[in-house]
């Protein structure tokens, strides 16, 4: 008998994969403009940070995982953002991600911050001959992976002490797909986040740790860049009909402090997951 409370493997990974397609099924549904060969590319230079910064508490409790000199492998590592701290306390990092342009961002931090001790590799996860590392690391990645059973399966298998996975408690596009229905009609079919996430686990048959932290809303440098972005998240047609309806709630959402503009400028909760690469012997 089905029990909510206790979805097999099977019924939570179904259910992710149902969420997932959902949401793809949508953008097909409603999009004006092709997603492009490099999705992140046109907007990578917005993951750029430093990665000797402070002050970042998601951050700081990533790195209190990381014991000095073990190697870390960063799935879907983008531009750099955790992959380079952790590198500065690591013995070497393998960074997987599919964008050319999120990969060139973390070559310029690399270059930038004297860090030379990561090993980047253009391809997406899982890969036909995945590298092997002692941590298995995920950021803000897998909510939009219909067969994310497998992905996991893979990071689980190149894991040799610890999995861990940023996540925040709401999905990631919270905040675009609240303009969904006013530029398309329709609310926005969700993706799957931490809570989701953290029955699937459960499901999987993980034992798991869940420290919480909060990190700053997201905000850009000028508008013209969140504009950009929004964009590309409505998959609007530059100057149609929606972009203008767009245009239009930009100006009446969007506010700026301190010389960066946002959508929102409260704080985001986190959680960073950690968990055994394979179930605890019985």
């Amino acid at each position: 008998m089905h029990d909510p409370l206790r979805p097999t493997a099977d019924e939570a990974t179904a259910a992710w994969a149902d969420r997932v397609r959902a949401n793809a099924d949508q953008v097909a549904r409603f999009r004006e403009v092709p997603d492009g060969q490099d999705f992140y590319g046109p907007v990578a230079g917005a993951f750029r940070d430093d990665p000797r910064r402070t002050g970042d508490g998601v951050l700081d409790t990533v790195l209190s995982l990381v014991e000095p000199g073990e190697t870390w492998l960063d799935i879907g590592a983008g531009g750099g953002r955790y992959t380079l701290p952790i590198a500065l306390k690591a013995g070497e990092v393998t960074a997987v991600d599919p964008s050319s342009g999120m990969l060139d961002v973390m070559r310029g931090g690399m270059a930038e911050h004297g860090i030379e001790n990561v090993r980047i590799i253009n391809d997406r996860w899982p890969m036909a001959e995945p590298p092997t590392a002692d941590v298995a690391f995920i950021a803000n990645v897998g909510m939009d992976i219909e067969a994310f059973g497998a992905f996991l399966d893979a990071m689980e298998a190149s894991a040799r002490r610890l999995c861990v996975c940023v996540m925040g408690y709401q999905q990631a596009t919270v905040l675009f797909d609240r303009l969904w229905p006013e530029v398309h009609g329709e609310a926005r079919a969700t993706l799957p986040a931490l809570p989701d996430f953290l029955v699937l686990l459960l499901a999987r048959g993980r034992v798991f740790e869940v420290r919480l932290s909060t990190r700053p809303a997201m905000s850009y440098e000028s508008k013209d860049d969140l504009r950009t972005f929004l964009r590309r998240q409505t998959w609007v047609n530059p100057g149609g009909e929606k972009d203008q309806k767009l245009e239009r709630l930009i100006d009446e959402v969007v506010t700026e402090r301190d010389g960066r503009f946002a959508l929102s400028w409260e704080p985001v909760t986190v959680g960073i997951v950690s968990w055994e690469p394979r179930p605890p012997s019985r």
